[in-house]
């Protein structure tokens, strides 16, 4: 045992002697596992475009690290995701497929393209409801002051049209209510993808 070994407990020794050595098929995993993690690194940094991921990908002519970088990066995609963000992604993926023997580039592509659509989706709906109560906080000023206690006085202070929407419990309802839903359709859009992605 190296010195460190030396000052564990002896349950800890024990337990270290029992784990062994790490097979060549798990030092191999462990070994794509580390060049995906620092591949998707500079992904997300912006220092690597999707054109150069598949470059480096197709460099390394490893067909188990293809699966493995997309399924990452579909993980990271979330309905609140910005448009660029989500784009990126989606041409990532795209150009990774490309680099497959067996490649199912129109379903995959289909699939994010549900994503995107339902993105658009969540985020129009917002807007308008957004706009709707807009209008009518713009139109009755009672909904734009609050009772505030300060000590044992109340004191009604001036909101902003965004600060008074934000407060309407109508508002609260519908975003838990259009979070909910979208997010278990995307959710399930995004299981979904995975299964294609072979």
């Amino acid at each position: 045992m190296t010195n460190w070994q030396n000052d564990l407990p002896p349950i800890a020794r024990e337990r270290l002697a029992r784990i062994g050595e790490l097979t060549g098929e798990e030092k191999e995993k462990l070994a794509d596992r580390e060049k995906v993690d620092s591949l998707l690194s500079e992904f997300y940094r912006g220092n690597l475009e999707p054109e150069s991921l598949w470059k480096r990908l197709r460099e390394e002519d490893k067909p188990s690290l293809l699966r493995e970088t997309q399924i990452r990066l579909v993980d990271g995609l979330s309905l609140g995701a910005a448009a660029g963000e989500m784009h990126k992604r989606r041409e990532g993926v795209l150009a990774i497929e490309t680099l497959k023997e067996d490649q199912n580039t129109s379903v995959v592509e289909l699939n994010l393209n549900l994503l995107e659509n339902l993105q658009k989706s969540y985020r129009g709906e917002i807007e308008q409801a957004y706009n709707s109560i807009k209008a009518e906080v713009e139109r009755n000023p009672q909904l734009r002051v609050k009772q505030v206690q300060q000590g044992q006085n109340t004191a009604l202070v001036q909101l902003t049209v965004d600060e008074a929407i934000k407060q309407l419990p109508q508002w609260q309802e519908f975003l838990s209510r259009q979070d909910k839903r979208y997010s278990q359709e995307f959710a399930r859009l995004i299981e979904k993808l995975k299964t294609e992605l072979r």
